[in-house]
């Protein structure tokens, strides 16, 4: 079994390091555990039952992390009015009522109560029926006074259970969540590179969640491979280096089933040595043209030729002989494609003679078919020009900014569009891209009116401006003043 006390991951942890961890990886949840600091799996429990509008609306989740980091006195469960028999009761959760079978327990302890009724007395708390409570009133504090509690103060503490119960949670329901939440936290922890690829496969149909888990693999410090029609398998997988070989189930447009006869292929007769080999021993009937256009756009077959140019432009005779290929075969007749498989180098004469493509070309591709550019970023050839505005800040490296001032980010524009508000107002909103992350940058009235002309896909934009957190996608945002 995995400890539930491990040090490397409650580090990972209180360093918010969340994304793609179980339940933790909203912004506002990495807003929640930076302030918390969780140490210890009760902790997490606490967390996922406190993330929760009921809670962080009422000012308990200020009290708990105030009493956890001894700012505020702990007490169970008020200052006023506390009573020791419930310490054992509440000290989890320093003296907060935060879970429903909290509510059950103070009942037991403190009144009497047997388990049943507790459950009786919680659902009536959570149905607030008047006259349903007054006769709870009384029970819970004739009991109290059976067990030698003070009635004045068994009512107090009755009001307090009260005013919690709206906002418990059931602790079990939170430890099983929490528990999962700690697997993959750990998980993440103790195996990066075999984590992320999981995740990565879960979530491959998802272009847009697998880019943002790409730029979290190379925030780990992490290596991703592009994908290989040698290497490859059609999930991520990490190989023998440590290093992520991208799934090349995750290139758009190309299906399961292309990919899973590409694959048979290899396993029965080894590596491709080229285009032409590999178009040759592949069931020709489950390939297509645009399939294959697309795995040498995503560079998945950099190793079977010179260039992608070269690639792409020998597609129709590899396809061609392909074709002539199987014909010989099905009339058992002898085939000179195969002869020729034998000596690659003479297959090489058969490549188009052509310039490779410019790097802007290739990154378009990749982009195309993988949602983001893998093997370089078109903002790279500008990055000494931008040093002089931005002094080296990556958009990864973003904070939000203090009241009235301003900082300045730079990038690739991923995205844009302007939209109109219920009140007939003009917003533009586009997404900078700048490979070590992504920020969305809103623009109101006056600066959309005019930077608006700026706001095209593929343009580099310098952007001045106040930065916060986004509540709706639960990263940052830029309202920008100049660009």
């Amino acid at each position: 079994a995995i400890p539930l006390d491990d040090k490397k991951s409650f580090d990972m942890l209180q360093r918010s390091e969340t994304t793609a961890v179980f339940q933790l990886e909203s912004r506002g949840m990495k807003d929640l555990i930076k302030r918390l600091q969780p140490d210890c799996f009760e902790d997490m429990i606490a967390l996922v039952a406190l993330f929760r509008p009921g809670p962080l609306q009422s000012g308990m989740v200020d009290n708990f992390i105030d009493r956890k980091h001894g700012r505020e006195e702990i007490s169970y469960p008020d200052v006023q009015w506390q009573h020791e028999s419930l310490k054992p009761v509440l000290e989890p959760t320093y003296g907060i009522i935060l879970y429903q079978e909290q509510v059950m327990q103070i009942a037991q302890v403190l009144s009497g109560y047997t388990l049943g009724g507790a459950d009786m007395l919680r659902r009536a708390m959570g149905k607030k029926k008047p006259e349903e409570m007054a006769k709870q009133r009384s029970i819970f504090e004739d009991g109290a006074k059976k067990n030698g509690v003070d009635g004045e103060l068994a009512m107090k503490i009755f009001d307090l259970v009260e005013k919690f119960a709206g906002y418990g949670f059931n602790k079990s329901h939170s430890a099983a969540y929490a528990l999962v939440s700690y697997q993959t936290l750990w998980l993440k922890a103790h195996y990066p590179a075999e984590f992320m690829a999981a995740v990565m496969t879960a979530d491959m149909d998802n272009t847009e969640k697998v880019v943002g888990l790409v730029d979290e693999c190379w925030r780990m410090g992490l290596k991703i491979l592009p994908p290989d029609i040698n290497s490859g398998l059609y999930h991520f997988h990490v190989n023998d280096d440590g290093e992520i070989v991208y799934g090349i189930g995750a290139i758009k447009g190309v299906g399961e089933g292309p990919i899973e006869a590409i694959i048979e292929a290899r396993n029965n007769g080894g590596y491709f040595r080229e285009l032409f080999d590999l178009c040759a021993r592949t069931d020709i009937k489950k390939l297509n043209r645009r399939v294959l256009e697309k795995l040498i756009m995503s560079g998945a077959f950099d190793r079977l030729g010179p260039h992608r140019a070269a690639l792409m432009n020998s597609l129709g005779d590899a396809l061609k002989a392909a074709d002539q290929h199987a014909k010989a075969e099905a009339i058992g007749q002898a085939d000179m494609f195969g002869v020729l498989a034998e000596e690659p180098e003479q297959i090489e004469q058969s490549y188009a003679s052509c310039q490779p493509w410019p790097e802007q070309v290739v990154l378009d591709g990749e982009r195309e078919t993988l949602g983001l550019y893998l093997t370089g970023h078109p903002i790279n050839q500008y990055l000494k020009e931008i040093e002089r505005y931005v002094g080296g800040v990556r958009l990864k490296d973003m904070h939000p900014t203090d009241r009235g001032k301003v900082t300045t980010a730079a990038g690739l524009v991923i995205a844009a569009r302007v939209m109109v508000t219920k009140r007939g107002n003009r917003i533009g909103i586009c997404t900078l891209d700048d490979r070590s992350g992504r920020l969305e940058v809103m623009l109101f009235t006056d600066a959309l009116d005019k930077y608006q002309q700026l706001l095209e896909k593929d343009r580099i934009l310098i952007v001045s401006g106040q930065v916060s957190f986004d509540d709706f996608s639960g990263g940052l945002k830029m309202t920008a003043r100049e660009v």
